[in-house]
């Protein structure tokens, strides 16, 4: 029997000392395993939230693009020439609704031969069907 004050012998100590060494390398295998599972997690729940923001950006895509449609100028219709870009004047559109045609026979007639209908001539040039066909038909004369 070993006596407890005496100091256990060698193989004692060092089978004590490799016990040891198991039980600490248990442990940190442990602790790592444990801190990966809890990235694992973190990273699920981090992926989570972010599709959790997009899906609520997405649904709110459309209405957010509506309201700002809504607040924004329309875009014009033709991009501007080079002096209208530079000097940022805006063409003024005239009220040409009460301007006089010029009646052109030629013209008309040219019209016609180009595939304008009869009806489309008479109320372009403010005319009746009649005077239009008489004008095609060359019973007026040419202005």
């Amino acid at each position: 029997m070993t006596d407890p004050i005496l100091p256990p012998n060698r193989e004692d100590r060092a089978r004590a000392r490799e016990e040891a060494r198991e039980r600490r390398s248990a442990e940190r295998a442990e602790m790592a395993q444990a801190r990966s599972d809890r990235r694992a997690v973190e990273r699920e729940e981090a992926s989570r939230e972010r599709e959790a923001r997009r899906a609520t950006r997405l649904d709110a895509l459309p209405s957010r693009r509506s309201a700002e449609e809504g607040e924004r100028e329309p875009a014009p219709k033709r991009r501007p020439s080079g002096s209208l870009r530079r000097t940022g004047e805006i063409r003024v559109e005239r009220d040409t609704r009460h301007f006089a045609t010029v009646v052109d026979t030629r013209r008309i007639r040219e019209l016609a031969r180009r595939g304008a209908k009869v009806d489309g001539l008479a109320t372009v040039f403010k005319k009746s069907v009649e005077e239009i066909e008489a004008i095609l038909a060359g019973d007026e004369p040419t202005t």
